[in-house]
C-alpha cells in the first residue's frame, strides 16, 4: 500500500510538470512609459515558435515551467523572463526599455539581415516613417540630407522628374552613375522609358512606387556591403523593404490622408518694360551710334516710343500657381499563427507650381507570407502602380518652352498683337497659347513582384528560390496644334510612342548559420541568379492634319513610324562566409561570378570579391569596466566591384542595320566595329570605420574614410572619319574617389514625458579623373572632363573684374599670350560640393511631437546659364529679357561694380563661357517642419480606436543661399556629363500640409 501510495504521489507531481509544461502564458507588453507595444515578438528561446501581440499590445502562447520568453520590438531593447513554476494559465506583463542607439536593431543587407552591432560594412538603414512626411513624388528625394555619403539633388521642382542620385561619389563617365535599387529582392529598373522630349528632362520611373508602402530603407556605401551584388554594385546598392503583417497579431486598419498646397519660393527679378527700353538706349549710345536713331524714340521720330511710355507685362505670375496637394493610404495587415498578409492601397496627386504639369499615382500593394510547415514557407510580394503625367517642355529651347516664354520674353512686349492675335517673340511660342493649348501626357504602367518559397533543410541550413518581375509600360502622347509653332510648322504634330521593359530574375540561395558553445558564430551563402532584359520601343509620328481637331496619327496625311526591341543577360553565382569569435572579433568575406552579354568573348565573365573585419573593443576586459564607454568598434575592408549599366546591349559587337534604299530596294550597312576585348568597369574601394557609444548609447557616433578608384572605364572613344564609324566603346580612363562620412546621433532629454533626440551628419568627397586619353566636353561646353580634374569641372574665362576707368571686363590671359582666346579657358571650380549633409531635431512631449530637419550643401558653383542671356548688355535687344542685375552696370568712372558697361561691341558680352554666371551654390534649407498631437489612447479606446495623430507638414519653408536664382537646386537636363546647369528650370516648391493618422 505505501509503494502504491508513493506511485501515486510521484504520478501527481509529474503530471503537474506535464500539465505546467503545456500551460497557456499571456499577458501585455508595454513601453517603458506604460503605452502598449502592438507588433512585439513574444517567442520560446531556441524556437521558431512565437506569436506578436495584437494592437493593445497582448499576446497568448504555450510554455512550460522553466522555459524561457523572449521579447523584442524594434526600437526597445530584448527582454528574457522565464516561465514560473505555476500549473494552469499564467499571466506575465513585461515592459521593455527603449534602446537609445538601436545596436540591437536588425539591419537589411544583400541577401540577408544582421544585427547592427555585428556589422563590418558601411551600411545606414532609414525607417521610412521617419521621412515620408516630405511631400515628394519619389522616395529616394526623401533621402536627401538624412544620409552620410550620399548626395541627392533635384533637378527640377517639377513632381515625377528625374533626380541626382550619388552614393561617395561618381564612378563613370558613359556607364551609369546610379545606384542598384533592390525591392524585397527585386532589382528594379531606374533607367526612364521617357521618348518624347520635355528638354532634358527625364520623368523619374522610380516615381512609381508608393513611399508609404516601404518600411525601411538600407543604404549600403562600401564593397563589403556591395560586392555581393558584384556587376552591379559599383555606385553603391539601395534595399528597400516593404511593409510585411505579423503572425498572430490581430488585424489592424491604417488610413494617412493629407491635403495641402504648394507655391513657388522668390521667381526671378525682372527689369520692368521702362528699365528695359533705358538699357537697351544705353547700348546704342555706348556703341558709337547716333543718339537720334535709338531704338526708343518717339514713334512720331520712327522709334518705338519712349521709355517711361512702355508697358511692363508679368508673365511668370501667369506661367506660376498654387498647386493642390492631396495624399490617401489606406493598408490593412495582421495575420494567424501560419500567416501574415499586408494590403495597401494609395493615391496622390500633386499639381506642379508651373502650370500644364500635373502628377498622379494610384498604387496597391499585396505582401503575403505563409508556413505550410514548421520547415516550409512560401510568400509573395506585389506592387501595382499607374502613374499619369501632364507634361510641358521646362528645359532648353524655344521651341514649346513654357517656361522659356514666360522667363525669357521681354517684359515691356505685350501678349496681343494690335488685331488681338496671339503675339510671338524672339523664336517662343505665346505663352497664352502654351498654357491653353499644351498636349502632352504619359501613363506609366508598372508591376513589380516576387514569389519565394523557403524550405530549413536542417536546423541552420536554409533553400530559399525565387522568381522575380520588374515589368513596365509606359505610353505617352503629346500633340502640337496650329496656334503653337511646332504645330503650324507641321499643319499640326502628333507623336506617340509606347515603351516596354522587363526585367526577370530567378535566383537560389543556400543559408547556413550555426553557433559553437558561447564563443564561435559561423555563416555561410552560396547562391546563383540569373537575370533577363528585354525593352521594346515603337513610335509613330503624324503630320499635316486636316484640323485641329483631329489629333489622333491616323488623321495624319503624313504618317512615319519606327519600332527596336534590345535585349541583354546575366548570368551570376555568389558566395559569403563569415565568423566571429565571442562576438568581439568578426571577419567577413564574399566573392561574385557575373557573365554578361554585352562584354566581348573573351572578357565575358567578371569576378567581385571582398573582405572585411571588424574589432568590438568595448568587449575587450581593459574596457568592460569603463561605464562611459557603452560601444567601441573599429572596422575595415575592401572589395572590387563592377559596373555595366549605361552601355547599350550589343555594345562589344559588330553591328549591321538595314532599311536603307538603294535605287528603291533595301539594303544593310555597317553601324558599329566590334571589340571583342570590351570587359567590365570595376572600382575597388577600401573602408576604414570606427563605431562609438557613450554614456548607455545616449550618444552614438560613426565614421567612415574611403578610397574607391575605378578602372577600365567603359568610354565611347571618337574615331577618325577615315574609317566610317563615328566612335567605338572601349576601356580607357580611371577615376578616383576619397572622403569622410561623419554621423552624430544623440538623446539629449529622455524623461517620461519629454523627448529630444538629435542626428546629424556631414561628409566630404573628393573626386578626380585619374585617367582619360581624350577630354570630353558636356553639355553647354561650360563643362569639361579632363584628366586631373574632378568630374562636373568648369573651364571658363575668368573676369578678374571690371576697369572703374572704361567699365570694360578685365578677364585673365591665362597663356600670358597679349590675348584674350580660347586658350585662355582655364579651371574655376567645380559642380560637386565640398561637404553636404543634415541635422534633424525631433521633440516629443506628452501626445505632441515637433520634428525639425535642415539640408545642407557648400562648396560648388552653379553656371545661372539665365543670367547669361539675362545679363545681355543690350545684345539681345527684343530676344531676351533682361534681369535687375543689370541695373549694376558700370556708367560712369570711378564706379565699383562687377557688371561691365553695356555693350554690343567687344569681349563684354561676348565672351562665353564667363566665370560671372557662376555662383556659388551652397545653401541650408529648412527641408521639413512637422508638428503633430497625438490623441489620448483612453480616450480613443472609447470609439474602438488604436490611435490617432493629427499633423501640419511644411517643407522648403526657409532657404538660406547667396544664389540668384530662385534655387540652387537645380539642372537643366537629365544627363549626367551635366551638373548644376540652370536654364529655364522650376524652382523646388514650398508645400504645406494638414493631415490625420488612423488606426483601427
Amino acid at each position: 500500500m505505501q509503494k502504491f501510495i508513493g506511485l501515486v504521489v510521484v504520478y501527481l507531481l509529474l503530471g503537474s510538470r506535464l500539465l505546467a509544461q503545456t500551460a497557456t502564458i499571456s499577458g501585455t507588453v508595454r513601453s517603458d512609459n506604460q503605452e502598449p507595444l502592438p507588433g512585439a515578438n513574444v517567442v520560446l528561446k531556441g524556437q521558431n515558435k512565437g506569436a506578436s501581440t495584437d494592437g493593445t499590445g497582448r499576446y497568448s502562447i504555450q510554455a512550460g515551467a522553466g522555459q524561457v520568453l523572449v521579447i523584442s520590438a524594434i526600437g526597445y531593447k530584448t527582454t528574457e523572463v522565464r516561465v514560473p513554476d505555476v500549473g494552469g494559465s499564467t499571466r506575465l506583463d513585461v515592459t521593455l526599455q527603449e534602446a537609445p542607439a538601436q545596436l540591437g536593431e536588425v539591419v537589411v543587407v544583400g541577401y540577408g539581415t544582421q544585427e547592427r552591432k555585428n556589422l563590418i560594412g558601411a551600411v545606414t538603414q532609414i525607417n521610412a516613417d521617419e521621412i515620408k512626411t516630405r511631400p515628394v513624388a519619389s522616395f529616394e528625394q526623401q533621402l536627401q540630407g538624412r544620409v552620410a555619403g550620399v548626395q541627392v539633388s533635384a533637378n527640377t521642382g517639377v513632381p515625377g522628374d528625374g533626380l541626382y542620385f550619388r552614393i561617395r561619389g561618381s564612378t563613370s563617365i558613359n556607364a551609369s552613375n546610379d545606384p542598384l535599387y533592390v525591392v524585397d529582392g527585386v532589382f528594379i529598373n531606374n533607367n526612364s522609358l521617357q521618348k518624347i522630349t520635355t528638354q532634358g528632362q527625364a520623368n523619374n520611373p522610380l516615381a512609381d512606387i508608393n513611399p508609404a508602402d516601404i518600411e525601411s530603407i538600407s543604404i549600403l556605401k562600401d564593397a563589403e556591403a556591395t560586392a555581393i551584388y558584384g556587376a552591379r554594385a559599383a555606385n553603391g546598392v539601395v534595399v528597400i523593404t516593404t511593409k510585411r503583417g505579423s503572425y498572430n497579431a490581430k488585424t489592424k486598419v491604417s488610413l494617412n490622408t493629407s491635403v495641402g498646397q504648394a507655391w513657388a519660393p522668390k521667381l526671378w527679378d525682372l527689369v520692368t518694360g521702362p528699365e528695359h527700353a533705358t538699357i537697351i538706349n544705353e547700348a546704342w549710345v555706348n556703341d558709337g551710334k547716333p543718339v537720334a536713331t535709338r531704338p526708343f524714340r518717339p514713334v512720331a521720330e520712327g522709334g518705338r516710343g519712349l521709355p517711361e511710355e512702355q508697358q511692363t507685362y508679368d508673365r511668370l505670375g501667369d506661367i506660376f500657381r498654387t498647386g493642390a496637394l492631396q495624399n490617401y493610404d489606406l493598408n490593412v495587415s495582421g495575420g494567424n499563427q501560419q500567416t501574415r498578409f499586408y494590403l495597401g492601397g494609395g493615391y496622390t496627386s500633386q499639381q506642379a507650381t508651373l502650370r500644364t504639369n500635373d502628377f498622379a499615382r494610384a498604387s496597391f500593394k499585396l505582401n503575403l507570407d505563409h508556413e505550410l510547415t514548421d520547415r516550409i514557407r512560401i510568400g509573395t510580394s506585389n506592387i501595382f502602380s499607374q502613374s499619369n503625367r501632364t507634361n510641358a517642355r521646362v528645359g532648353d529651347g524655344p521651341q514649346g518652352g513654357i517656361l522659356q516664354a514666360a522667363l525669357h520674353t521681354p517684359t515691356y512686349l505685350p501678349k496681343f498683337n494690335t488685331d488681338g492675335t496671339y503675339a510671338k517673340w524672339a523664336g517662343f511660342d505665346n505663352l497664352d497659347v502654351l498654357i491653353n493649348n499644351t498636349d502632352m501626357q504619359s501613363v506609366s504602367t508598372r508591376y513589380i513582384g516576387n514569389l519565394y518559397g523557403e524550405y530549413d533543410i536542417l536546423p541552420g541550413l536554409k533553400l530559399r528560390s525565387s522568381w522575380s518581375l520588374d515589368y513596365n509600360l509606359y505610353d505617352e502622347y503629346e500633340y502640337w496644334n496650329t496656334l503653337t509653332n511646332r504645330g503650324i510648322a507641321n499643319k499640326g504634330l502628333a507623336t506617340s510612342s509606347i515603351s516596354q521593359n522587363t526585367v526577370w530574375i530567378n535566383e537560389q540561395t543556400l543559408q547556413y548559420r550555426k553557433t559553437f558553445g558561447s564563443q564561435h558564430s559561423f555563416g555561410a551563402l552560396l547562391g546563383n541568379s540569373v537575370q533577363g532584359n528585354v525593352t521594346k520601343q515603337t513610335l509613330a509620328q503624324g503630320t499635316n492634319f486636316p484640323s485641329d481637331d483631329f489629333k489622333q496619327i491616323a488623321s495624319a496625311s503624313v504618317t512615319t513610324s519606327s519600332s527596336n526591341r534590345s535585349q541583354n543577360r546575366l548570368t551570376s553565382f555568389f558566395g559569403r562566409v563569415d565568423y566571429n569569435f565571442a562576438r568581439k572579433y568578426f571577419i567577413e568575406a564574399s566573392l561574385r561570378a557575373d557573365a554578361s552579354s554585352r562584354f566581348g568573348a573573351n572578357n565575358r565573365w567578371g569576378y567581385f570579391p571582398s573582405a572585411g573585419v571588424a574589432w568590438q573593443i568595448k568587449q575587450e576586459r581593459f574596457l568592460q569596466d569603463v561605464g562611459a564607454i557603452s560601444d567601441l568598434k573599429l572596422r575595415a575592408s575592401i572589395g572590387w566591384t563592377g559596373n555595366q549599366n549605361g552601355i547599350n546591349d550589343f555594345a562589344s559587337r559588330g553591328l549591321w542595320g538595314g532599311g536603307f534604299n538603294y535605287q528603291d530596294n533595301p539594303g544593310s550597312f555597317p553601324t558599329q566595329l566590334a571589340n571583342p576585348d570590351l570587359k567590365w568597369e570595376t572600382t575597388r574601394q577600401i573602408n576604414a570605420g570606427l563605431n562609438i557609444g557613450l554614456y548607455n548609447n545616449r550618444i552614438g557616433l560613426e565614421i567612415n574614410a574611403y578610397e574607391k578608384y575605378t578602372y577600365d572605364l567603359l568610354i565611347q572613344v571618337p574615331l577618325a572619319q577615315s574609317t566610317g564609324f563615328s566612335s567605338i566603346f572601349r576601356n580607357d580612363g580611371e577615376i578616383s574617389n576619397r572622403g569622410l562620412e561623419f554621423g552624430l546621433n544623440t538623446i539629449n532629454i529622455q524623461t517620461k514625458n519629454l523627448t529630444w533626440n538629435t542626428s546629424f551628419n556631414i561628409s566630404s568627397n573628393r573626386n578626380r579623373i585619374e585617367k582619360l586619353s581624350i577630354p570630353v566636353d558636356a553639355s553647354y561646353n561650360v563643362q569639361r572632363l579632363v584628366q586631373g580634374y574632378p568630374y562636373h569641372a568648369y573651364f571658363v574665362y575668368r573676369q578678374l573684374g571690371v576697369n572703374p576707368e572704361t567699365g570694360d571686363a578685365i578677364y585673365d590671359d591665362f597663356n600670358k599670350d597679349g590675348a584674350i582666346t580660347a586658350a585662355d579657358r582655364q579651371y574655376v571650380g567645380t559642380a560637386l560640393p565640398r561637404f553636404v549633409g543634415g541635422l534633424n531635431n525631433t521633440v516629443t512631449y506628452r501626445g505632441f511631437d515637433l520634428s525639425v530637419f535642415l539640408n545642407f550643401t557648400s562648396g560648388n558653383l552653379v553656371n545661372n546659364n539665365n543670367r547669361f542671356f539675362h545679363e545681355s548688355g543690350g545684345t539681345r535687344d527684343d530676344r531676351r529679357a533682361i534681369n535687375k542685375n543689370q541695373l549694376n552696370r558700370w556708367q560712369k568712372p570711378g564706379d565699383i561694380t562687377d557688371v561691365p558697361r553695356i555693350t554690343t561691341l567687344g569681349n563684354n558680352y561676348n565672351l562665353n563661357p564667363s566665370s560671372r554666371f557662376l555662383e556659388d551654390g551652397s545653401f541650408v534649407r529648412l527641408s521639413s517642419l512637422v508638428v503633430g498631437y497625438t490623441l489620448p489612447k483612453s480616450l480613443l479606446r472609447r470609439v474602438g480606436i488604436s490611435s490617432a495623430r493629427v499633423y501640419y507638414n511644411g517643407s522648403n519653408l526657409w532657404l538660406l543661399s547667396n544664389y540668384q536664382g530662385p534655387d540652387p537646386e537645380v539642372n537643366v537636363t537629365a544627363n549626367q556629363s551635366t551638373q548644376a546647369q540652370d536654364l529655364g528650370t522650376p524652382p523646388i516648391p514650398r508645400t504645406a500640409q494638414f493631415g490625420l493618422n488612423l488606426t483601427l
